[in-house]
């Protein structure tokens, strides 16, 4: 598929299901994408405002100091040593670094690019973009020997889906058998909700338990979005193998692709701050508390979500169909459709409303008929 013959944007099919949803009485509850609806913290928003006298161009590599921020930030939240400076860079969101990563390793025709079975279809995208093919597949030995690039993604997007320290071992010790790059995407590393995951960040693929200290091609993909209601700064990073590292920030220097100075400044300030996290967890576990168990009573089975931001979840139909019902209750989700082929039948549901809409969405869902 060439430049000219990009699939249509998927959620423009939402636009019958929209304005269904819309036309309840009580107002539309949307839960379909996930974007941040609380204030962005105040000492974010601070760093910024005294960062305005940008006059200088920014550098790509980012500045001193939010490298060591960033160098900083995984040691202390995700447990990753033996990071430096030359082993980040800030990137302009996460998601132009997704669908962009496979075109600056050097990924093209000929090669596969794999990626999880539920998954963010970006990661399809970037190698639709420079002409490799996408292989959906979780298992590492369905990996074929044209591996040149692995994407993980834990918590997973749309499932929750975390992958515990034996899984990410044995994907990345596939990944180093076909001489293929693996990139851990982990944009919701901080929000765990279920089990051993409940109050501590999920493993990094850069975890030393995984890498053994060796994180050659090996790299780690975090945003501040999520965690510090951020979407707007588009602002995330990079870590790991410092050659690539060193690659990709040549080709991001040549592109011109640097990270607005204000927003580095900013970034600084929500990397060292905790409390923040801590908060922004609190008020998706409560919407999560009252969400789940509503879902659950209107007949869905809630699958996987031990993580991240979403509720993965399936009555047994068509997801088209779950989405047509949801929208005569003024509830907007996300088919299963949009994330594969693999699960037809699911339907993504976002944490990302105003308490008193997903308030709002527990009680209809509490009230709907059955069947």
């Amino acid at each position: 598929m060439g430049l000219g013959a990009l699939p249509d944007y998927p959620w423009d099919l939402m636009g019958p299901y929209r304005a269904r949803a819309e036309a309840h009485p009580d107002g539309v509850v949307d839960l379909s994408i996930g974007s941040p609806v609380d204030p962005t913290p105040e000492v974010v928003r601070a760093a910024l405002a005294e960062a305005t006298d940008a006059h200088a161009y920014p550098t790509t590599v980012g500045t001193p100091a939010l490298r060591a921020a960033i160098v900083d930030w995984f040691e202390r939240r995700r447990g990753v040593t033996g990071l430096d400076a030359a082993s980040v860079l800030p990137t302009i969101g996460s998601k132009e670094l997704v669908a962009l990563l496979p075109f600056m390793i050097g990924v093209g025709a000929g090669d596969v690019v794999v990626h999880p079975r539920a998954a963010y279809p970006t990661y399809e995208m970037g190698a639709v973009l420079c002409g490799a093919t996408a292989l959906a597949s979780d298992d590492p030995a369905e990996w074929p020997a044209a591996t040149r690039l692995v994407w993980l993604n834990s918590p997973g997007n749309p499932d929750g889906r975390v992958l515990g320290i034996d899984e990410l071992r044995a994907a990345r010790a596939r990944a180093r058998e076909l001489g293929a790059v693996i990139v851990g995407d982990e944009c919701y590393a901080e929000l765990g909700w279920e089990g051993e995951w409940s109050d501590a960040p999920v493993p990094s693929l850069l975890d030393p338990r995984v890498t053994d200290g060796d994180p050659r091609d090996t790299l780690a993909i975090y945003s501040l979005s999520k965690q510090s209601n951020m979407a707007g700064y588009r602002a995330a990073f990079v870590a790991g193998d410092a050659a690539l590292i060193a690659r990709l920030t040549n080709v991001r220097k040549h592109a011109g692709l640097m990270l607005p100075a204000p927003l580095q400044h900013a970034m600084v300030a929500a990397l060292g701050d905790d409390a923040h996290v801590a908060d922004q967890k609190r008020r998706y576990r409560a919407r999560r508390d009252l969400l789940k168990p509503a879902l659950e009573s209107a007949g869905y089975r809630i699958d996987r979500s031990e993580a991240g931001l979403y509720l993965w979840a399936t009555e047994g139909r068509d997801a088209w169909e779950s989405i047509g019902r949801l929208a005569d209750l003024g509830i907007v989700a996300g088919p299963g459709h949009f994330y594969g082929v693999h699960f037809p039948e699911h339907v993504r549901l976002s944490l990302t409303a105003p308490d008193e809409r997903i308030a709002a969405a527990a009680e209809r869902l509490r009230s709907a008929p059955q069947g």
